[in-house]
């Protein structure tokens, strides 16, 4: 899905105290951003949490009284993920490539207290309308730069992150330069001995990006599973698919158990079951490499 920037600006909403102490924006909040337009929307259920929307596409949820509080299913996943990467409460060094509201970077300070983090987020536009609105709690080591997520990827130093998480969405599009073996091979460098490379992409119907990304992942690594809604993974809806990768074995079996007992039903793929699903598909190059497929019409809705 493209964006395209709007200059139209809607009313100020009357604001509120946050948990921070802060005035913040009651009723929705539309800015013009460098990717879209963004929309922070109330949660009707949780009285300071927002979603943030890029062109009516959901981006991201913040609770900004509960950081530990992961709203949408792939975000869970990815949390699931950030739990067992290393023994509970252990700092983490942590590059994000895509930063959207930051919300795994805040369940990363809440959960693992000292870690270091970096966030790759191009629209500094929608940065800047995030901490204004949704501001991080003082003392988290949370770095955000507006550059592009492979461009910051190239500059991190061999050996130097515990968890590289890929969350990059041009629209509701992953760019393709963000997808292939070179792109992947830079992540893997910059992985330090036991580290993960994360991914979170969107497909549907034969799945033919998400087998791709799987081939590609093993092009580099040799340990992956990959997480979805069964519905995603038979091809009856387009949703998210969270792929890791590792040198050293990933932990299938806790992971499978956390899955399951998440409120969003999903599985976990590896091994022999996930050779399979990828079903021949070729890796993704610089060369070859398309971004991923477009919504279908009113998925959002």
């Amino acid at each position: 899905m493209g964006r395209s920037n709007r200059a139209a600006r809607s009313p100020e909403p009357a604001l509120t105290t946050g948990p921070d102490g802060r005035g913040h924006a009651q009723g929705p909040l539309t800015r013009p951003v460098g990717s879209g337009l963004a929309e922070l929307r109330p949660d009707r259920d949780r009285p300071h949490a927002w979603s943030l929307l890029i062109d009516g596409a959901p981006q991201s949820l913040v609770d900004l009284a509960d950081p530990t509080h992961l709203g949408f299913e792939y975000q869970r996943r990815l949390g699931h993920l950030i739990d067992l990467v290393a023994p509970p409460g252990r700092p983490l060094t942590v590059l994000h490539l895509g930063g959207g509201a930051l919300t795994l970077a805040r369940y990363v300070a809440a959960t693992r207290p000292r870690s270091r983090q970096q966030v790759a987020e191009i629209d500094t536009a929608l940065t800047e309308l995030v901490r204004a609105e949704l501001p991080l709690e003082r003392g988290w080591q949370i770095k955000v730069r507006g550059a592009d997520a492979r461009s910051v990827l190239e500059r991190t130093p061999e050996g130097s992150v515990d968890l590289v998480i890929t969350d990059v969405f041009s629209g509701a599009r992953t760019p393709a330069h963000c997808t292939t073996v070179e792109f992947t091979t830079l992540a893997a460098r910059a992985l330090a001995p036991g580290g993960w490379y994360t991914a979170n992409i969107a497909d549907g119907g034969a799945l033919p990006f998400a087998r791709s990304q799987v081939a590609t992942l093993g092009a580099v690594f040799p340990e992956l599973c990959l997480t979805a809604d069964p519905a995603v993974l038979r091809g009856k809806r387009f949703g998210n698919l969270v792929l890791a990768a590792a040198h050293t074995p990933l932990p299938i079996a806790d992971l499978t158990r956390r899955v399951a007992s998440d409120s969003s039903h999903g599985r976990v793929e590896h091994g022999r079951a996930l050779t399979d699903f990828t079903a021949g598909a070729t890796p993704a190059t610089d060369a070859t490499a398309a971004p991923s497929p477009s919504p279908p019409p009113g998925v959002f809705r």
